[in-house]
């Protein structure tokens, strides 16, 4: 085996397991978004609907980035070899492959993962009614994601379709390159019996270029809707997460451009050019996997966090609450006792202020540590010796009576 095949080969079984892997995490993403979804509306945390509200849109997210790495395994020449799943198609079938793979991944996947993103990242900064509370927002935001990218979406797709019309013949006004939308390169493999023709996928270079359009604009909007989010984000940690999906995005995004740009100096054949795709790859499923951990999994695990503190809120106050009926049947107990005793303890009392003691629970059930001192007195202790000193908290002056000297 060649050096070169070799080193494609290597290219591509680190292609498929990290797909394969990106794929398992997305799954289980989505599993926890659902099981975030499922713990609100059965516990009745109405307070954290806010932070499921985009469920369907987080969920629609990672299905596009799935579907962006099946397009990537489907890209590699890897499979086109000799036993392999692609190698049993045409050669004509196999440049259709080709084709499908430049409009499915640049064309569509590509574009609706980073609009889904940035609707994603503006949704805090919508009203409450029209916003991610809406029952209507997630279609809203999926129909807005598709609307947007049928531009981009359609231009490829002439690319690819009407673009080799400009370089077959001489009877166009003028000839482009084959490197401008060539999607596929023809090689041949040598085997012990024959030769076999397989076609390997390339990148169209208006392709490319219609990408960093996209890429160029899509990075412009995300600096100025971060700098919006960063104004209203009070929390470090937050902030922190911002900064690091924005600048993940719009450096992995261009890089993954330039990358694609430079393959069309060399033949799929080559190691530069596999070496190139691959760092192409990597870069965009990085931003991919930041984006899904900033985007998905950390608000769901944040939101859980927070259910966990709800929850223990609860049962501190039930545990006032009973501590509070305890306390209240204690003092009344002793009461009771002091009003009971005999007629010459009474005198003795008389001497001494018994008291009760409450503590203030405010109306939304936190306590306060404010104790009101009540002091029992009969009514021949309601007539008080001139010059002696007023009973410690009886009877309590309302605000509205005290008046400054």
């Amino acid at each position: 085996m060649p050096l070169t095949r070799l080193a494609a080969d290597a290219f591509g079984v680190v292609t498929i397991c990290l797909v394969s892997l990106f794929i398992l995490l997305g799954f289980l993403c989505i599993i926890y978004s659902c099981y975030f979804r499922s713990r609100i509306h059965s516990q009745g945390f109405a307070q954290l609907g806010y932070f499921s509200g985009p469920w369907i849109i987080r969920i629609t997210f990672i299905l596009f980035a799935i579907w962006w790495g099946i397009g990537e395994i489907v890209r590699l020449s890897l499979l086109r070899s000799e036993g392999r799943v692609l190698n049993a198609f045409t050669l004509k079938w196999q440049e259709t492959v080709c084709k499908y793979y430049i409009v499915s991944n640049l064309g569509f996947a590509e574009p609706c993962l980073f609009l889904t993103l940035v609707f994603l990242l503006r949704a805090p900064l919508q009203k409450m009614e029209s916003g991610i509370l809406s029952q209507k927002w997630n279609g809203k935001t999926a129909g807005y994601v598709l609307l947007y990218c049928l531009p981009v979406f359609a231009l490829q797709l002439i690319i690819i379709l009407i673009g080799p019309n400009f370089n077959k013949g001489k009877s166009n006004a003028f000839e482009l390159p084959h490197y401008f939308t060539s999607t596929a390169f023809h090689s041949r493999i040598k085997d012990d019996d024959d030769d076999d023709d397989i076609a390997l996928c390339t990148y169209p270079l208006l392709s490319t270029i219609l990408l960093g359009f996209f890429a160029t604009v899509l990075t412009t909007y995300l600096f100025w809707l971060g700098r919006r989010i960063l104004n209203l984000v009070i929390n470090k940690g937050l902030q922190r997460r911002v900064y690091t999906l924005i600048f993940s995005v719009s450096g992995f995004l261009p890089l993954r451009v330039l990358l694609l740009g430079l393959s069309v100096m060399y033949e799929p054949e080559q190691v530069v050019f596999e070496a190139l795709a691959f760092l192409a790859f990597l870069s965009l499923l990085c931003c991919a996997g930041v984006s899904i951990w900033m985007l998905v999994y950390c608000p769901v695990a944040d939101s859980l966090a927070l259910r966990s503190l709800l929850d223990l809120e609860a049962r501190r106050r039930i545990s006032d609450d009973h501590n509070e009926t305890i306390s209240l049947i204690a003092n009344q107990s002793l009461l009771g006792e002091s009003m009971g005793v005999s007629p010459e303890r009474n005198s003795d009392v008389s001497t001494k202020r018994g008291s009760i003691s409450f503590r203030t629970v405010e109306k939304d059930g936190t306590s306060v540590d404010t104790y009101v001192e009540l002091s029992l007195f009969s009514h021949s202790q309601h007539a008080t010796p001139p010059g002696s000193p007023r009973p410690l908290g009886w009877p309590m002056i309302p605000p509205h009576q005290f008046h400054a000297p």
